[in-house]
């Protein structure tokens, strides 16, 4: 394992098509990853004495007796990774989309020591897969040594198939999913810089089942219903929530807050830990709403709090751990979702520094575009890496992933002189930032938030070739279309949660 840590800087479908094998001494477990890095190649592993001892294979295992695969010897890797199957974020050792191409456990064969023969060179093992079945031989060609190349062979047995080509059972056997498909939606990223025990980071929850979506829609105005494992008692179901826009129907609260169960799993990675302050509306987006701040007393026992104590008077927040937290708020009349810029766990330390650009007039669009883009160029020379997202009213919102360190006051003093220095360099847009956004309690729209404005759009996170070559209207994205765009192009702000950078001194 110590190569593995030096390397390191610590639709889908309804039905998997496998599972993971139990630990079993008896019978160790084997995996190959379909893995997209640099170049597509495969990763055969083989459960040895706690590790995984690791080949990549550019062409993949074959069943095809008569084919003989190049097989590249890499370091050990973590039992944690074994049914890994996700995205490594960009910048870390094997960056790329990983799945789960085949699973399943595997005996030596002629030898009762693993670890020896594999030393020796000469590798047979016995292999109980979904797809490899039958007798694999690693041979070692030439001396050992570093990134050693090995011949790997199936054996001509009951299970050979001539010809067998692994690229034509490209899925997932525990997903039934492709590489594209977990590219564009990963469940999970692998940390590398975390410990191997916490490096696998969940992004999303099991989606809401077709039966409890349909459950809300036989429901009359008022009724119970059970979603994410919790009954919830909703109510004015068909109350308009937000007014029709381009000659669309408005939006009911039965639709609000089935978005809200549709785009929890998404949301989830953004608000886990995180106080929430919600933006409610009872009576509807036309009407006069307040924020609520406080988790009233009333609520279910279920829902995840926070209580902060730092004050003689403490506040209890919602946070939101549990997906149903969103369905509750929407069903209290929150349209807007918004979080602080720290976790409860550490509720001085900002997780990300928050370029808020808003314009000076209602017309000031393009001018809060430019702003952005002027960012966009300050940060890359900069060396630092920040993630779009349309904020409603004509609002864009930057956000930089910011490692642990700097308080409040240095993340807000950076962001205040890095739009002084873009102001001296371009004066005259009609757009300034709002660098007070960065400070304790402030909070902002999550990823994926409505906004309270007809046609109910939502806080959209975007692509910086959106805003360049193709520029997104501020309210382009909605409950009714977002999804469309989540099935077609994932979400954009998932590199950010596995973006390790500190804040660089330019004075």
């Amino acid at each position: 394992m110590a190569d593995y840590h030096r390397k390191r800087d610590f639709t889908r479908t309804p039905e998997p098509a496998g599972g993971v094998p139990a630990a079993d001494p008896d019978r160790p477990r084997f995996v190959v990853q379909r893995h997209r890095a640099t170049r597509l190649h495969y990763d055969l592993r083989f459960e040895i004495d706690g590790v995984l001892v690791s080949w990549a294979v550019p062409k993949g295992p074959t069943l095809d007796p008569d084919a003989k695969r190049m097989a590249v010897h890499v370091e050990d890797h973590p039992i944690e990774y074994l049914d890994f199957e996700g995205v490594i974020p960009s910048g870390e050792y094997g960056g790329g989309d990983v799945i789960v191409w085949d699973i399943g456990t595997w005996e030596p064969h002629a030898t009762d020591d693993p670890a020896a023969a594999v030393a020796a060179g000469d590798f047979h093992a016995d292999l109980y897969g979904s797809k490899l079945q039958g007798r694999l031989i690693l041979v070692r060609r030439g001396e050992a040594g570093d990134r050693e190349q090995w011949l790997l062979l199936h054996k001509h047995d009951d299970h050979a198939v001539a010809g067998w080509d692994p690229e034509a059972h490209p899925r997932s056997v525990l997903s039934g999913r492709t590489n594209d498909e977990v590219q564009r939606d990963p469940d999970r990223l692998w940390r590398s810089d975390l410990p191997a025990a916490r490096a696998t980071i969940s992004v999303r929850t099991p989606d809401p089942t077709d039966d409890e979506l349909a459950a809300l829609n036989d429901i009359g105005p008022n009724g119970t219903w059970r979603i994410f494992g919790h009954d919830l008692r909703v109510a004015n179901l068909d109350r308009v929530m937000f007014a029709a826009r381009n000659g669309e129907n408005p939006v009911t609260k039965r639709e609000l807050v089935s978005y809200a169960a549709r785009i929890a799993p998404t949301v989830g990675a953004y608000v886990a830990d995180r106080p929430l302050l919600l933006h409610r509306f009872p009576q509807g987006a036309d009407e006069n709403g307040s924020w609520q701040r406080k988790l009233p007393a009333h609520t279910p026992d279920w829902l995840p709090r926070w209580q902060d104590q730092r004050t003689d008077q403490p506040t209890t927040y919602l946070v939101g751990d549990d997906p149903a937290a969103l369905v509750w708020a929407a069903n209290a009349g929150a349209l807007e979702w918004h979080a602080w810029t720290s976790l409860a766990g550490a509720p001085d330390q900002p997780t990300h520094a928050l370029i808020e650009i808003v314009p000076e007039h209602d017309d000031a669009w393009e001018d809060v575009r430019s702003l952005a883009l002027l960012h966009r160029t300050a940060l890359e020379h900069l060396g630092v890496t920040g993630f779009p997202k349309l904020a409603g009213g004509s609002s864009i919102e930057i956000w930089v992933p910011v490692d642990p360190g700097p308080g409040f006051d240095e993340v807000r003093d950076w962001v205040r002189r890095l739009a002084d220095t873009i102001e001296h360099v371009q004066a005259g847009l009609e757009a300034r930032v709002e660098h007070t956004a960065n400070g304790p309690d402030r909070t902002v729209p999550v990823p994926y938030s409505p906004l309270a404005l007809a046609g109910a759009p939502v806080s959209a996170p975007v692509t910086w070739n959106e805003l360049d070559d193709a520029p997104a209207r501020p309210d382009a994205f909605t409950v009714r279309s977002v999804f469309d765009r989540l099935a077609e192009r994932g979400d954009p702000f998932l590199p950010m949660l596995s973006t390790h950078q500190s804040l660089p001194d330019f004075r």
